[in-house]
C-alpha cells in the first residue's frame, strides 16, 4: 500500500513527519494523514519521491515489500538526533536533582551548572547548550515559582517531560548532631516537602538557590548548627554526614521536569502513542470567557491534564492560563478546539507538543 511504502521511505530517510511537512510546504497533519491512507495527489506523489530518493513506481506499486518490515519508532523517546550539541544546561551546583535528571534521562549528554533560570534559557538560544533541564512541578510542593513568567518569552521549545524521583536526607558537618541543628538550608520546594521534619527539630528554614548549593555553603561555613535538605549524591559529594534519612513529608516524592530546545521537535502522530501539547493563552475580557475557551476542548472531546493560571506582567488586566491537553496538533479534534479557542482569546501561543514520559 502506497502509505505503508510512505512511511517505510520516510523512516529509512531519517525525516519526521513535520521535517517531511516543511520540505513539501503543506502542515504536519496532511503528511499524518496520507501516511494513514488519504489519497495523495500525483503531483505529491512525484514531490515525495524526489525528497526520499524513491522512484515513483516503487511508491505506488500495489505489491507488498516482503523484503522489510515497516517499524513505528517508539515515539516515548525524544528524538535528538538532530541536536549536535550535546551539553544539557540545569540551575543548581553540581550534585543537585536536576542534575541528577540530567543525568538519568540524557546520559549522553554532559550537564552543565547555571546559576539561574534565565541563564539556563539564554545558554540554549545561544547554542552554548544544546538542551535545557528545567523543573516545572512537584508532587508535594506544587508548581516552580517563576517557570510561567519566564516560558512564554524564553523563545524555547519544550521536546520531552522527565520525572525524577526525589528522597531527601538531612546532611550536616561530621561532627554534628541533631539535637544542636538550628536552621535548615535548601530549595524553597524542598523546604516546603519537609515541613514536619523541620518542625519536629524546632529550626528555622533557609531558603537557598538549590539543594546542592545548601550542601556547599554548610561545608565552606564549618557550623555545626545548620544542616541541609539534599540528595545522597549533594551529601557525599560536599563531605557531609548523614543525620537523618528520607525526611520528605510523604514517600513517593516526584518533580516534572521539562526539557527544552531552541527548536520545535514535534513527534510524528503515531496511532496508540500518549502525546502532549503545551500552550498558553490569554482570555478576552468578556463574561464566562474561560468557560467558552474550554468549551471546544470539550465538545471535540480532547482532555485537559493541567490547567493553571498566572498573572502576565505585560497584561495583568486579563487572565493568563499555562494549559497541556492529550493530543497531537494535527489531529482534527485538537485543530477544532484551538479555531474555538482563538476565537476568545487574545493570545494563544504553543510551547511544544513531546511523548509523554513512561512514568505518567
Amino acid at each position: 500500500m502506497l502509505k505503508d511504502r510512505l512511511l517505510q521511505a520516510r523512516e529509512k530517510k531519517g525525516f519526521t513527519q513535520t521535517h517531511l511537512a516543511e520540505l513539501l510546504g503543506v502542515t504536519p497533519g496532511v503528511v499524518n494523514r496520507w501516511e494513514k491512507g488519504t489519497r495523495i495527489p500525483s503531483r505529491r506523489i512525484h514531490e515525495v519521491a524526489k525528497l526520499l530518493n524513491i522512484t515513483y513506481e516503487w511508491l505506488t506499486t500495489e505489491q507488498a515489500d516482503t523484503t522489510s518490515k515497516v517499524h513505528i519508532p517508539g515515539v516515548s523517546l525524544i528524538n535528538t538526533h538532530d541536536i549536535s550539541n550535546k551539553i544539557i544546561a540545569y540551575q543548581g551546583r553540581p550534585a543537585a536533582y536536576s542534575h541528577l535528571a540530567c543525568k538519568n534521562r540524557f546520559p549522553q549528554f554532559q550537564p552543565k551548572d547555571y546559576a539561574s533560570f534565565e541563564d539556563c534559557f539564554a545558554a540554549v538560544e545561544s547554542d552554548e547548550a544544546g538542551l535545557a533541564m528545567i523543573p516545572i512541578e512537584n508532587s508535594l510542593g506544587g508548581r516552580v515559582a517563576d517557570i510561567h513568567l519566564i516560558l512564554p518569552n524564553s523563545g524555547l521549545y519544550i521536546i520531552g517531560e522527565h520525572f525524577q524521583p526525589v528522597q531527601h536526607m538531612l546532611w550536616g558537618l561530621p561532627n554534628a548532631s541533631l539535637s544542636g541543628i538550628k536552621k535548615i538550608m535548601s530549595h524553597e520546594q524542598a523546604l516546603s516537602q519537609c515541613r514536619s521534619t523541620i518542625l519536629a527539630l524546632n529550626a528555622e528554614p533557609v531558603i537557598f538557590s538549590d539543594t546542592a548549593g545548601a550542601c556547599e555553603y554548610i561545608a565552606n561555613k564549618k557550623d555545626k548548627s545548620l544542616a541541609a535538605l539534599a540528595s545522597s549524591l549533594a551529601g557525599e559529594t560536599y563531605g557531609l554526614q548523614s543525620l537523618r534519612e528520607r525526611v520528605e513529608d510523604k514517600l513517593g516524592n516526584v518533580t516534572r521536569f521539562i526539557v527544552m530546545s531552541r527548536r520545535s521537535i514535534i513527534p510524528d502522530n503515531v496511532e496508540g502513542a500518549r502525546i502532549i501539547t503545551s500552550f498558553i493563552f490569554t482570555v478576552r475580557s468578556i463574561p464566562a470567557a474561560l468557560y467558552k475557551c474550554m468549551g471546544g476542548f470539550a465538545t471535540n472531546s480532547v482532555n485537559f491534564i493541567k490547567l493553571e493560571s498566572y498573572i502576565s506582567i505585560a497584561d495583568h488586566d486579563n487572565a493568563s492560563f499555562y494549559a497541556e491537553i492529550e493530543g497531537h496538533p494535527s489531529d482534527k479534534a485538537v485543530e477544532r478546539a484551538f479555531d474555538e479557542l482563538n476565537y476568545f482569546t487574545t493570545k494563544v501561543k504553543i510551547l511544544g507538543t513531546f511523548p509523554a514520559d513512561s512514568k505518567r
